[in-house]
């Protein structure tokens, strides 16, 4: 029988598919949830147990990671008669990787010590590829003592884990994160976009900017998926957008006024109107291509 702990992950969508992948290929006793029964499935076949809730599936863990869309899915799966917290006994360790706000961060802390349990918020970067490689980093915020027992989990799903505070850090550096990203992303697009409507050679003038000082690892991901036009999502457009309105929320709280991210925000609002919200972000090219 395996000394490992018993690991429970909620949300398994282009992320959490991944990172439960890495859990079972490890040996890790794992139980699934998945709103959407096909991934959850295609887990169990791999010896996951399926749980039908995330009561059902938290039940028994040592730990219990969660990877959603946003704070209200969150909620959903964590606090009511069948959430995760429901089935969590004292003493489990809540691992909160969603990109979500530090307000819900606190709710959820909160509702977690009133169980006994404790909480980090532990949102990662990387994307589909580097969830299935075990090559995420984790932004943990949170106490020592709860992240150093739970290193053997997070270790098999990253590269690296960051512990950046107490709780609600790791939420606020990734929004932060996120909200540069998405900023670039959106800048690419229309340097992209300004480039083809010249005469200018295309792969030339994209190379000035992917090898020279812009050229970061975003831009020459973004770059190669904008110039081929395969746009399957690793990190979806309306994701993007709705980090970029919980990083505006944080900072106008702070009385700081966001340009670059609000004019981002805008055009992928508009290309989240035109279509594209279900898209890789890299599909706002699209948008200014019409």
């Amino acid at each position: 029988m395996s000394s490992k702990p018993k690991v429970a992950v909620i949300g398994l969508g282009l992320m959490g598919s991944g990172m439960a992948g890495r859990l079972i290929g490890e040996g890790f006793g794992l139980s699934v949830y998945n709103r959407s029964p096909q991934s959850a499935a295609l887990l169990g076949e791999r010896g996951a147990r399926v749980g039908k809730s995330p009561r059902d599936a938290a039940t028994g863990a040592d730990f219990i990671v969660a990877m959603l869309a946003d704070d209200q899915a969150s909620k959903g799966v964590w606090l009511g008669e069948n959430g995760a917290l429901a089935g969590a006994a004292p003493g489990t360790i809540l691992i909160e990787s969603s990109t979500i706000s530090p307000a819900w961060v606190g709710e959820l802390s909160k509702a977690a010590a009133a169980r006994g349990c404790e909480l980090l918020d532990a949102p990662v970067t990387g994307s589909k590829p580097q969830a299935a490689a075990g090559q995420l980093v984790f932004l943990v915020g949170g106490s020592t003592a709860a992240l150093e027992k739970s290193r053997p989990v997070l270790s098999v799903m990253s590269r690296e884990i960051v512990h950046l505070g107490p709780s609600g850090s790791g939420a606020l550096v990734k929004l932060i994160n996120n909200f540069v990203c998405g900023v670039q992303a959106v800048a690419l697009a229309e340097a992209l976009a300004l480039i083809e409507r010249t005469d200018l050679d295309a792969a030339k003038a994209l190379a000035v900017l992917t090898e020279g000082a812009p050229g970061g690892p975003l831009v020459k991901t973004f770059s190669k998926r904008m110039t081929a036009g395969d746009f399957t999502p690793n990190f979806r457009l309306k994701l993007m957008l709705k980090d970029l309105q919980y990083a505006i929320k944080e900072a106008d709280a702070r009385s700081l006024p966001m340009a670059t991210a609000a004019a981002a925000m805008a055009t992928l609002n508009k290309a989240a109107e035109s279509g594209l919200a279900e898209q890789d972000v890299s599909s706002v090219i699209e948008m200014l291509r019409k």
